[in-house]
């Protein structure tokens, strides 16, 4: 029998997860760690048109949620790095599957949804 509603851990698992991975840029900024992009500067150019803090603000949260690592590596001067941990890593795999789901989708809708569309209206 199936439940009437989410029970209030359920809720607030999917308030965690839409809490990570709701924000605009934090599919980005996984995306960008998992092709080896590491450094802040380095994040910030490879996405544009993230601001510094919300990039910041997205490391953060990552790091909160146990989905990347901080390496301070400042022998000589602030150097930083961020990975993924593995559960990052498996994030950064569902977020590539919605990015296939979203280009395959987006086809099809283009070939056959829009055509349609086109055509109703030209008889409407």
């Amino acid at each position: 029998m199936k439940a009437k509603h989410l029970t209030l851990p359920e809720r607030t698992a999917y308030r965690g997860l839409e809490d990570v991975v709701g924000c605009k840029w934090s599919a980005a900024v996984v995306g960008a760690l998992q092709r080896g992009i590491t450094r802040p500067g380095k994040l910030e150019r490879y996405i544009p048109g993230i601001s510094t803090k919300i990039l910041n603000e997205r490391l953060r949260k990552l790091l909160d949620y146990g989905l990347a690592t901080r390496t301070d590596l400042s022998e000589v001067s602030l150097h930083v790095e961020y990975t993924l941990t593995p559960t990052g890593a498996k994030l950064a795999g569902v977020i590539e599957q919605l990015h296939a789901l979203d280009a395959e989708h987006r086809a099809v809708r283009t070939t056959a949804v829009v055509p349609a569309r086109r055509a109703s209206r030209a008889r409407g």
